[in-house]
């Protein structure tokens, strides 16, 4: 483990932090992000960033705002972005990290509940959807949108470009009240799986606390290179892949888009990869496509390199670490070279830490990466927890569970199985209200998780969220995530939800893959528009098998027995996902109950 430089391991606010990082390695690489005007790659050093923040902070003076006042942003993740929020949290201002996918609706409801002064936005047609629901919005006194616009297409004399507002703002005194670790630091608003999103209140010393609690885990080196692809808007990303990177040190570059992430890993070789499960699952369908195509060699190389990989992980991961058996350590210099390095070159070729947080991660893809040699490691966390409560070790992971808890973070099991947690990062409760903080934080401090779990060998396991079991009407109880998990795992679906509610059996609505879709089709001799196959009776008898296939170890009255396809994906701007892919699960049932109440006839 590195030793923390002093003025690191004692910050007590993110300021502090950042400042402590300018003075350590002023000339060190910073950040790289893609410019679409030069179509290159610019490279920011520590020095320059934190010119570059002065700037902000002197605009945002000059706006002689309150102390405490709220910084809405709704923006594309970059150097800029992390520039305005340390120019925020300098001034002791709260940041409100707003989603770029989400609906105006939900943007307008989150501007007004926060009661926001500054919006910062990325491009004028956002402002253009986001205006007729915020035009009487008394608080909000400033837009700054970061692209230039037409004067005349926004009249609203709050807007300016911010080329030109961070121009004029001249070098004042400085006014800014002092922060604190116990200032508040951020509102984020979570979307939740049902419901109006709730402002969550953490402070600088909630978010210092778990990045210094993960820097004792997992500490990168000042060579490391981040590639950051998440929105800097995900508490996820912000503790791990923003201010983590911070204290490391380490530099962070900016993906250009999650289409283009395949050519972006391979040309930046990132060494560490924080994410979300579903772009691991992508990788991991995308592999089985191929696969699905390949020849009988193909196949069996491959087999035998997952066999042989996972015999050599398990041997590792053993206490004390044992051999692994002679087959696999004869055969994986050859298989390594054939078939393993080849999907780790898919992440660039020298990742040596892959974290996944923010949901569930199949155990088939952790699996099959471990395999491959790819050290992918879970955690556990929420937004209430700035977000890290838990993460594994990639030389002591156990991926059936999300790891030991972190030093200074208490974790408890009470009623029901809920997981129970207190510490320094949970939060101070949600913004302006109290019933809710009330029934999510005990007068002692523990904070009610939702989610259910238990304590393994000194790891914390998941088993599942408290409300999303599902009663059939015949009273069998299970849990819906795991079934989709194990069908998500075939190439056919893209996206799944079941349900079951107080019904009879289970079906399940699913969104399948296109290309695994049209395959599919032509193998059972369907013709015609793919969405008239998807309808047919042949075709869902196909995808029940599939799903029948991939739940075997599951009882059978979990297992759907009608279902309904479409080609059209679930999203977050839909308002069918949360802003880290988990389903929406009111949502999704009420945009297709029409379908769900053909499935009970």
């Amino acid at each position: 483990m590195n030793t923390l430089p002093s003025s690191i391991a004692t910050a007590r606010t993110l300021p502090e932090l950042f400042g402590a990082r300018l003075a350590l390695t002023p000339d060190a690489l910073a950040y790289r992000q893609y410019d679409r005007t030069t179509q290159g790659w610019t490279d920011w050093t520590w020095r320059q960033v934190g010119e570059r923040a002065d700037l902000w902070r002197n605009a945002l003076l000059n706006e002689h705002l309150p102390a405490g006042a709220r910084i809405a942003t709704v923006l594309n993740s970059g150097v800029e972005y992390v520039c305005l929020d340390q120019a925020v949290l300098s001034l002791g201002l709260a940041s409100v990290p707003l989603h770029m996918t989400d609906n105006p609706g939900n943007l307008g409801f989150i501007l007004a509940d926060s009661g926001a002064m500054v919006l910062v936005i990325d491009h004028p047609n956002y402002w253009a959807d986001l205006a007729p629901i915020v035009a009487g919005l008394a608080c909000l006194r400033r837009v700054i949108v970061m692209r230039p616009h037409n004067e005349a297409s926004a009249p609203d004399a709050r807007v300016v470009d911010a080329a030109t507002w961070l121009e004029r703002a001249p070098a004042g005194a400085d006014t800014a009240a002092p922060v604190t670790p116990e200032t508040l630091a951020a509102i984020v608003y979570t979307s939740g799986t049902t419901g109006q999103p709730k402002g969550v209140m953490l402070s600088h010393r909630n978010i210092i606390s778990n990045v210094l609690a993960v820097l004792h885990r997992i500490t990168p080196a000042a060579d490391d290179v981040f590639l950051s692809f998440l929105p800097l808007s995900h508490t996820f990303e912000r503790t791990g892949g923003y201010y983590l990177p911070i204290a490391a040190g380490a530099t962070v570059a900016y993906a250009r888009s999650v289409g283009l992430l395949m050519e972006d890993l391979a040309h930046i070789r990132p060494t560490i990869l924080v994410s979300v499960p579903r772009i691991y699952e992508r990788s991991y369908l995308a592999l089985r496509e191929a696969l699905a195509k390949a020849g009988w060699l193909r196949r069996l190389l491959f087999g035998l390199t997952s066999y042989l990989g996972w015999q050599r992980f398990q041997a590792l991961q053993a206490t004390p670490p044992r051999r692994a058996p002679l087959l696999a350590r004869l055969l994986w210099p050859m298989l390594d070279q054939l078939v393993a390095a080849k999907i780790r070159a898919r992440f660039g070729g020298r990742l040596r830490l892959a974290v996944a947080g923010g949901a569930p991660l199949p155990e088939a893809v952790s699996h099959l990466f471990l395999a491959m040699g790819l050290n992918i490691v879970q955690g556990y966390g929420m937004t209430e927890t700035s977000p890290v409560v838990s993460v594994n070790l990639p030389d002591h992971n156990d991926p059936s569970t999300v790891g030991e808890i972190l030093d200074g973070v208490e974790v408890r099991i009470g009623a029901n199985d809920e997981i129970m947690i207190k510490g320094p990062n949970v939060m101070a409760g949600y913004w302006q209200r109290p019933e809710d903080t009330h029934r999510i934080l005990t007068p002692d401090g523990w904070l009610h998780s939702g989610d259910q779990g238990l304590i393994r060998d000194g790891r914390l396991v998941i088993k599942g969220r408290i409300k999303d079991i599902i009663v059939t009407s015949t009273g069998e109880k299970f849990s819906p995530a795991d079934i989709e998990q194990a069908i998500i795992a075939d190439p056919l679906f893209d996206q799944v939800m079941v349900i079951g509610e107080q019904r009879p059996y289970v079906v399940a609505l699913a969104v399948v893959s296109r290309s695994s879709a049209e395959a599919a089709a032509a193998t059972l001799g369907l013709t015609g528009e793919l969405k008239d196959c998807l309808a047919s009776e042949r075709f869902r008898a196909h995808a029940l098998a599939e799903i029948k296939h991939a739940t075997a170890h599951f009882p059978r009255y979990v297992v759907p027995r009608k279902i309904w396809l479409t080609l059209e994906p679930w999203t977050v701007s839909g308002a069918l996902l949360t802003p880290t892919l988990k389903l929406k699960r009111f949502n999704i049932a009420t945009a297709f109950a029409a379908q769900i109440a053909a499935l009970y006839k």
